[in-house]
């Protein structure tokens, strides 16, 4: 998959990097029937991110993006190509992850999600947005902690700007 950016807003250096644990996850840009895209509000922390998650242990990258998917949008997905992958430096939790991202079309109805309970806490809520208003929702959201600020919103932005040709 083809590498879109390489996230280090704490300058860590390759060294350091190197001996960090990795992370894998699956992300998807998803859309509806409509051309809507899926984001997830995080209310508490003031910002959007596209769904997905980490990898669990021996998971495959498709069955990750599926079970993401379906606890946070309520829905089944159709993979209909790679988007990219994104590779973040996040000294904050001493961590390399590695997101793989692709582009999914709702296959069947819409459900409801089933957050977690951190993501209920954070007070997340599922949206659909056009293209451009994604975009903006990610642009213009001023998220209340370095994560959301500094890797998820970065990260997102890039992943959708990459997938602009798809809309």
């Amino acid at each position: 998959m083809k590498q879109i950016l390489l996230l280090n807003p704490e300058n860590v250096s390759e060294a350091e990097a190197a001996t960090y644990p990795i992370r894998e996850a699956a992300r998807a840009i998803v859309v509806d029937d409509e051309g809507k895209i899926a984001l997830l509000h995080v209310t508490k922390k003031n910002y959007y991110k596209l769904p997905g998650g980490g990898l669990d242990a021996g998971e495959d990258q498709a069955v990750a993006l599926q079970r993401e998917c379906m606890e946070e949008i309520g829905c089944e997905v159709d993979v209909l190509g790679e988007v990219g992958s994104i590779i973040e430096y996040r000294k904050i939790f001493t961590l390399k992850q590695i997101s793989y991202c692709y582009f999914a079309k709702v296959k069947g109805q819409k459900g409801n999600p089933n957050f977690t309970g951190d993501e209920v806490t954070d007070g997340f809520e599922l949206v659909w947005f056009s293209y451009e208003d994604a975009m903006r929702a990610l642009v213009e959201c001023e998220a209340t902690d370095f994560e959301g600020s500094g890797y998820i919103v970065p990260r997102d932005i890039a992943l959708l700007k990459e997938a602009k040709s798809h809309f």
